[in-house]
């Protein structure tokens, strides 16, 4: 599932809604919502605007721009991540050895965690 499938799942549930129900809403069939929920469809542009009338949230919610990371309390030098990847990041700094080896060679050190997680 994707960062904007997991989303629309998450505010559809919270608002008590089923993919019937918000297919209605969004004037699509259910079997659309379900696809847009497991990522094997991606809403149009114009569906992405009504999902974010439904839910009132900004389109940059379900795009995962939805926090401004600040480095270093310079806002000169940031960017906009998703919520989720912040906690990873604050979550992955508790495993000093391993944030460290991902500091020094990302790409080398993601390399690795792939090929254990085969």
């Amino acid at each position: 599932m994707t960062l904007m499938g997991q989303r629309i799942k998450d505010l559809r549930k919270k608002n008590h809604l089923t993919q019937k129900e918000l297919g209605d809403k969004l004037n699509v069939t259910k079997v659309s919502v379900c696809c847009y929920e497991r990522g094997t469809r991606v809403p149009s542009l114009e569906t992405l605007m009504d999902l974010s009338n439904i839910f009132h949230v900004n389109v940059n919610y379900f795009l995962g721009n939805d926090c401004y990371a600040v480095s270093d309390n310079d806002a000169d030098y940031g960017m906009m991540m998703a919520k989720e990847e912040m906690e990873f990041i604050l979550e992955l700094r508790k495993n000093i050895s391993l944030y460290e080896k991902l500091i020094e060679d990302p790409k080398r050190t993601v390399e690795l965690i792939n090929k254990k997680m085969r």
